[in-house]
């Protein structure tokens, strides 16, 4: 089946199988390697993009439901070699340790400065609650987020 998608500004047309996962078509064919598989079962959010203006879990989507959809990921938040202000928060404010939900927990914390640019401890923590750490303790992450707020 034939799915065409824009990706981080750049229209991509690919043969899937229909029974492809968003995530598999990320990776595997389009090489965009930074979406991470984590739990399969779309509890752990490492898989976590933005589709349509959406955060969501790739791992829930089939490719052709995407047909048509500007997406973005980790790899399309920087601009100009400069890190968008979310990733230049985890990096100032040590917001990841190994690193493998780093991706999914910056494209959630995107949506939620998209829909609230000064969020609350609370509310931050809210809106991560569909992205699991095994590393942090989630403290820095909350700090990561709140600096992007300041900073954006």
């Amino acid at each position: 089946m034939q799915v065409t998608m824009t990706v981080n500004g750049a229209s991509f047309t690919s043969d899937v199988e229909s029974r492809t996962l968003l995530v598999q078509h990320l990776r595997d064919n389009l090489n965009l390697t930074g979406t991470h598989v984590g739990c399969d079962t779309s509890s752990c959010g490492a898989c976590t993009i933005v589709v349509n203006g959406e955060a969501v879990k790739s791992c829930t989507l089939l490719a052709v439901q995407c047909n048509g959809a500007e997406i973005t990921t980790i790899e399309g938040l920087a601009s100009n070699n400069a890190l968008h202000p979310i990733q230049e928060g985890f990096r100032e404010k040590h917001g990841l340790q190994c690193g493998f939900c780093t991706p999914g927990m910056i494209m959630a914390s995107w949506q939620l400065l998209e829909r609230n640019p000064n969020p609350s401890d609370g509310e931050i923590r809210h809106a991560l609650e569909g992205n699991f750490c095994r590393c942090t303790g989630y403290d820095n992450i909350v700090k990561a987020v709140q600096w992007a707020a300041q900073n954006s």
